[in-house]
């Protein structure tokens, strides 16, 4: 016979209504089978936009940035609020983030953290400007993206480059592409000057987040990222042995103060290169100088050091009658 006592059955109701009010926080399960939280998802989506999350570091690059002491609420309703100041060279860490829908000029806010007692919040907006990744590679893009540094670079490179051109080339000295060294890595040096500018404003014009995540998270490892900035990065380990390989045939090639003046001819003009093809990329003139001097650079290079004649004196290759470029023996 059922049991029909009234108090059995109000139990059990309530307990049905406490099971049925359970709250399990939502989660996600990620392909290797971790789990991950509404409060993780939000950093992974900030990360992915902004390149940067909770426990980054930064360094102050400006001379002084002041940070708010108070919740940012508390500055958008123009109450009274306390403020703290880092000063350059300081490294920061971040160690929150919120959003503020109100704020009508960033709703972003950051809180970072110089140490325990010197911790504060700044609008991601003048965060970004007024500090760095702290690390040098980071450093050192940032350096050479400064617009200022830019224009002074190219207004002192092109002076420095004509005036050097024109000395060397009254004293006959030797200088790539005009008296050239009887190797072809000086010439393959400035191609690749040129190339890897080009590629360089090629990620910036047309892939400006690939840029700027490389730009918070740097690498010399051309394998560790992404294929367009991998090829980039390889380019820029070619220079560099190519550099190095150049220098040693200088070195086999001329002596004394001609050597010096060769290399000093060949770094501005590797300069101009990398200003001229890295601005001029930018409005899609670069693409066409680029094969345009692909073409003359070895045309140049290979005419001039077609050798059909032989030194008399010490037997070395000549590609025109004259001077030997090795003994100074005149060949007529």
């Amino acid at each position: 016979m059922p049991n029909k006592n009234p108090l059995s059955l109000v139990c059990a109701l309530l307990l049905m209504f406490t099971l049925a009010g359970c709250y399990n926080q939502k989660r996600v399960s990620s392909p290797d089978g971790l789990t991950v939280s509404d409060q993780q998802i939000d950093t992974i989506g900030f990360y992915s936009v902004h390149h940067y999350s909770l426990g980054y570091n930064f360094r102050v690059k400006a001379d002084t940035m002041r940070l708010l002491v108070q919740l940012p609420e508390e500055e958008i309703n123009n109450l009274m609020t306390d403020s703290i100041v880092v000063v350059h060279d300081d490294r920061l860490v971040v160690a929150d983030i919120r959003y503020i829908s109100n704020d009508s000029i960033d709703s972003v806010w950051v809180q970072v953290a110089r140490d325990q007692m010197t911790i504060g919040w700044v609008r991601e907006s003048k965060l970004l400007t007024k500090v760095e990744p702290d690390d040098p590679i980071s450093q050192f893009i940032d350096l050479f993206s400064n617009s200022h540094l830019l224009i002074f670079l190219v207004v002192i490179a092109v002076i420095a480059a004509a005036y050097l051109m024109r000395r060397l080339m009254r004293m006959g000295a030797y200088i790539i592409h005009f008296n050239d060294i009887p190797s072809i890595y000086p010439t393959l040096l400035a191609l690749l000057v040129a190339s890897s500018a080009t590629l360089y404003a090629t990620i910036q014009l047309f892939m400006p987040e690939t840029w700027r995540h490389f730009y918070f998270h740097p690498s010399l490892n051309p394998f560790a990222v992404p294929p367009i900035l991998g090829i980039f990065l390889f380019s820029v380990w070619m220079i560099l042995i190519v550099g190095l390989a150049s220098l040693d045939e200088v070195r086999k090639c001329l002596r004394g103060s001609d050597a010096v003046l060769y290399v000093a001819g060949l770094a501005g003009v590797c300069a101009v290169l990398y200003i001229v093809f890295s601005i001029s990329t930018l409005y899609y003139i670069g693409y066409a100088l680029l094969v345009a001097y692909w073409i003359w650079a070895l045309r140049v290079f290979f005419k001039n050091h077609h050798s059909r004649f032989v030194c008399g004196k010490c037997g070395a290759k000549m590609s025109e009658k004259g001077k030997c470029p090795k003994c100074g023996a005149l060949n007529v």
